[in-house]
């Protein structure tokens, strides 16, 4: 359905309020060319009627990293909040890590109004993720099984938690719009067992459906070997491009919290058009990636990174499930 720019102005007003702009804050648009500039402009509306300080940034790289420009780092590092329509955990040479420690909110927005607007956060999606987070927050083990054949075993506990909402509402948070999901990153060389992919799971940023079963063998840490068809021999030589034995650890493993949020909607907008965060949102996938850790503050950066939202998993938490067959099950995690 069309989106009318004032439909979108209301909507970039709700969730600022809900992020806690107010007229005596200073705001950065960190964008860069290409951005969408549909939010641009009713970003720049709504900070406006909030009665918000707002200035642009879209700086020139070059190839150079953005810490090279001290200014700008600077600029950056002294504001309360970023809207951040670059991308800058994609830039993986640690600005956005320097930023939040600074206590800077930060809300990530790639994707196009169409997808943006059935998705409008609320407060309620925030109490589902932070009850979540509890939970996991306390665990020690997590076990993910499914009828397909998945069997995973990893200790929790090492790293700490990414918990998304949908807005940004504390200091040094980072958050996307669309979002609602937890996960955190396995103790190192703890992640043990088999992740059966079935067709319909969905493999980011590739942005593709699995069309056939995949088989990932995993020992202490790491995927072994890569089992099945051409889904399978795909992805395999598509990690293998990368040259890097840490393309092939396992890193952050979660589950999605947003009852609105539908694993179908990617096959019905192009490539070019989304990030596919409403696929790792939908309520109940069990989310299986693969790469870096270094946003948890380990030591593996690679540029080889896989979300991989898989349906129809059950997840436990020291034995306690959370989701069943693609279910999420405690009552104060349902939507």
């Amino acid at each position: 359905m069309p989106v009318s720019q004032s439909e979108l102005v209301r909507a970039w007003r709700h969730v600022l309020d809900l992020s806690r702009v107010n007229a005596q804050e200073t705001v950065a648009i960190l964008t860069r060319q290409g951005a969408d500039a549909r939010n641009l402009a009713a970003a720049q509306h709504a900070l406006a009627d909030i009665g918000a300080k707002v200035f642009l940034m879209e700086p020139v790289l070059d190839g150079r990293s953005l810490r090279e420009n001290a200014v700008a780092m600077h600029a950056l590092k002294s504001v309360d909040m970023v809207l951040d329509f670059l991308g800058l955990h994609h830039l993986r040479t640690y600005e956005q890590a320097d930023i939040m420690q600074a206590g800077v909110r930060i809300l990530y927005t790639v994707e196009p109004p169409e997808g943006m607007l059935p998705l409008i956060p609320c407060a309620e999606d925030k109490r589902r993720v932070k009850a979540a987070a509890q939970c996991l927050k306390a665990a020690k083990a997590m076990h993910v099984e499914s009828d397909a054949g998945t069997n995973l075993d990893v200790r929790v506990g090492e790293y700490p938690l990414l918990t998304q909402w949908g807005y940004s509402d504390e200091p040094g948070h980072w958050d996307h719009w669309p979002s609602t999901f937890l996960a955190t990153w396995p103790n190192e060389g703890s992640a043990n067992g088999t992740v059966m992919l079935m067709p319909g799971d969905i493999v980011l940023p590739l942005k593709n459906y699995v069309t056939s079963p995949v088989k990932l063998t995993i020992r202490e840490g790491y995927i072994v070997d890569v089992e099945g068809g051409f889904d399978a021999e795909y992805l395999s030589d598509h990690i293998a491009s990368y040259g890097d034995p840490e393309a092939y650890a396992v890193s952050h493993l979660g589950w999605g919290l947003d009852p609105r949020s539908r694993w179908t909607t990617l096959g019905t907008m192009a490539k070019h058009q989304t990030n596919g965060n409403e696929a790792r949102a939908f309520a109940g996938n069990f989310m299986f990636s693969t790469g870096p850790n270094t946003d948890a503050g380990g030591k593996r950066d690679t540029r080889c990174h896989l979300d991989i939202p898989m349906r129809k998993c059950s997840v436990f938490l020291d034995g306690v499930p959370m989701t069943l067959k693609g279910k999420v099950i405690p009552a104060d995690q349902a939507g």
